[in-house]
């Protein structure tokens, strides 16, 4: 495992109660760094931080808050600044799997749910970053996306189509802010084994049979995987990589299963 040193920076993540999110949460604060966790779930929230500080780390905070509302998620960027000063790190996590099914067995309330969580989440967090940022000289944000959002899978179609749409703000938000020292990146998962996964495909055994057999490497990932690329995007080791869409994916899906699906 590579060592990182977060000391003296501090980082605000949403969608930090679960999964990656979580795990991240758990390797920034292991690296010295602040961490002001926001997401769904109080109980979870409140095991996080037990944990993050019964490891040594008393510099941790958590806020309940629904990145799909706007004033949820300009008021823990608030409390953060608050608590912390400035944001030097933002990882913009939060996501739902939907309900796996043809597109138009999907109703239209299900539709924005994952357009409101997914997209408009990740939106409403660069919408509050992006100027602190500027004003404080500059960071790092990742935003989660999916191996989903560079391909398509049967029964996702809805959740492929936010996570299109997440790597495309990614890529476009980070030329706009490049020149100002923001570097702004996405993670692009492949399965992991997390509640989201299971969701999407009922269950976690259900999961791991739908998903382990397309994967050429013949396994899911566990979420403290993914948190050690977050914090390599985030760290000076990555600091040439603007605008990038980083796949830990296994190899991606074998595309003669897929076609078998």
């Amino acid at each position: 495992m590579v060592t990182y040193d977060y000391s003296g920076k501090t980082v605000l993540i949403y969608g930090g109660t679960t999964g990656i999110g979580r795990a991240s949460a758990k390797a920034f604060a292991a690296a010295g760094a602040k961490v002001f966790v926001s997401g769904i779930g109080a109980a979870d929230g409140k095991s996080l931080v037990d944990e993050i500080r019964a490891a040594g780390q008393s510099d941790v905070e958590f806020i309940e808050a629904d990145v799909s509302r706007d004033a949820d998620v300009r008021m823990a960027m608030d409390k953060a600044v608050a608590r912390f000063g400035r944001i030097h790190v933002a990882f913009n996590n939060a996501g739902i799997p939907g309900k796996a099914g043809p597109v138009q067995d999907m109703t239209e309330a299900e539709f924005y749910r994952l357009i409101d969580v997914n997209l408009k989440g990740i939106f409403l967090g660069l919408k509050y970053q992006i100027p602190h940022m500027l004003q404080h000289g500059g960071g790092a944000i990742v935003n989660t996306a999916s191996l989903f959002g560079e391909l398509a899978f049967p029964s996702t179609a809805v959740y492929c189509a936010t996570k299109h749409a997440v790597i495309g703000l990614t890529r476009s938000a980070a030329f706009e802010v490049a020149r100002h020292g923001i570097r702004i990146n996405a993670l692009a998962p492949g399965p992991v084994n997390t509640g989201l996964l299971h969701g999407m495909f009922g269950g976690e055994q259900a999961a791991r049979d739908t998903v382990t057999k397309f994967v050429p490497m013949k396994r899911i990932s566990e979420p403290a995987e993914q948190a050690e690329v977050v914090l390599w995007l985030c760290s000076d080791a990555a600091s040439f990589i603007v605008g990038h869409t980083l796949r830990a994916d296994g190899g991606g899906f074998e595309a003669s299963s897929i076609d078998q699906a």
